[in-house]
């Protein structure tokens, strides 16, 4: 029964990362088709992080009253809605609307799910899970550079979006009945009292030092995976002057690099601290960086970029894991849910506020903008696992 629900939930997260990645590949040729600036990605982009924010600060309350399953299946469901409107849509504006439901079914999603993999299943399973919202990331760029090599048809590759959610949504409601028969019988094993689940205060999580340089963290590492798939390809096409499939091929190595470097921490997981993992990580992620300064042929750029995915990749759910061991079992509905709301703060302002930079001064500060953010994401990493140390000695 576990085993089952446990892929249930690999789909979802497979789906999860569908919509992620399918705009920032797709956008150099839905630009061109419907005739809008490149910056006016970022109203798309801040009004899908908006959503995720709004849906991660009432998920708690929400997951609480209706349980994690059917807040799951419903949510995949409108993201379907929402990609299925993208790809029908002739108007930057139509698509800014169906943005907002695309953010809000994300949002809802990480944080049902993550909470509950954290809760109820081991840090091997995190970390693959995390793998899996790899593929669904990997497999969007790959779309559309197929569909954009054959007949420059971004729409097809919204489509097939579409349909691979709808069959995850219908299983997700098919699996709505497992969720709660896999938690009490998780609970019984583990024959410790249960402690219920506390829906608490954004301001009371403010006044915990550990609480507030996690947000920190999730902020930073989110904003530097976003921004990496959501200008990646245009980086490529601006700056090394590649073609728009091309570049979102290069962009399909980066998710898979991220896809491969959860993929291996999940291997790791029995080996390594969760700490070491992601302190290992943060040095391939600041090499690749430095690479991206050099005057290499773009190829070689391109594996820099894979590298940045596989260094980073291990961080979400490595930090993730870590929330119910740092803040309790009790808290870390609530945690997990105010570290969504971050992560996506980070999406929401740090891909536009580039966009901005690449409009008016150049698309070629593309690494000097990810070094900023490597070096906000390594001091509040250090930070956040000393404050957790503390916290847990109850000082």
């Amino acid at each position: 029964m576990a085993t089952l629900l446990l892929f249930i939930i690999f789909l979802v997260f497979i789906g999860l990362g569908l919509p992620d990645s399918v705009f920032g590949s797709a956008w150099p040729a839905i630009r061109l088709d419907i005739d809008l600036p490149i910056s006016f990605a970022n109203f798309i982009t801040c009004t899908i992080s908006l959503g995720t924010v709004t849906a991660s600060l009432f998920a708690a309350k929400l997951i609480n009253k209706f349980g994690t399953g059917p807040i799951t299946a419903v949510s995949t469901g409108a993201t379907a809605l929402a990609v299925l409107g993208f790809s029908l849509s002739n108007s930057g504006w139509f698509m800014i609307l169906l943005a907002l439901p695309l953010g809000l079914g994300a949002g809802a999603i990480d944080s049902a799910l993550n909470n509950f993999v954290a809760l109820h299943y081991s840090a091997r399973t995190m970390n693959f899970l995390h793998c899996f919202y790899g593929v669904g990331v990997s497999a969007s760029p790959l779309l559309i550079s197929l569909t954009l090599s054959n007949g420059n048809d971004w729409r097809g590759g919204y489509r097939l979006v579409f349909f691979i959610l709808v069959a995850i949504t219908i299983f997700a409601t098919l699996a709505i009945p497992l969720w709660k028969k896999v938690q009490n019988a998780n609970e019984k094993e583990e024959r410790t009292e249960k402690k219920k689940p506390k829906s608490v205060s954004l301001i009371t999580l403010s006044k915990m030092p550990a609480a507030r340089w996690s947000w920190l963290l999730f902020f930073s590492t989110c904003g530097l995976e976003f921004t990496c798939g959501i200008w990646g390809s245009s980086f490529f096409v601006g700056a090394e002057h590649l073609s728009e499939a091309t570049a979102a091929s290069y962009v399909t190595f980066y998710y898979v690099g991220i896809t491969a470097g959860r993929f291996v921490s999940g291997l790791l997981s029995g080996k390594m601290t969760p700490q070491n993992i992601v302190y290992t990580g943060y040095s391939i992620v600041f090499l690749a960086i430095v690479a991206l300064f050099l005057p290499i042929p773009p190829i070689l750029k391109g594996v820099a970029l894979f590298m940045i995915g596989f260094g980073n990749g291990p961080t979400f759910p490595n930090c993730i894991l870590l929330t119910p061991y740092n803040f309790g079992s009790d808290l870390s509905q609530s945690v997990v849910a105010t570290q969504m709301a971050c992560c996506n703060l980070g999406i929401l302002l740090m891909p536009p506020v580039f966009g901005f930079i690449a409009d008016f001064i150049s698309i070629e500060l593309f690494p000097v903008f990810l070094m900023v953010l490597f070096v906000f994401m390594a001091v509040s990493t250090v930070v956040y696992n000393k404050r957790a140390a503390t916290l847990k000695k109850g000082i």
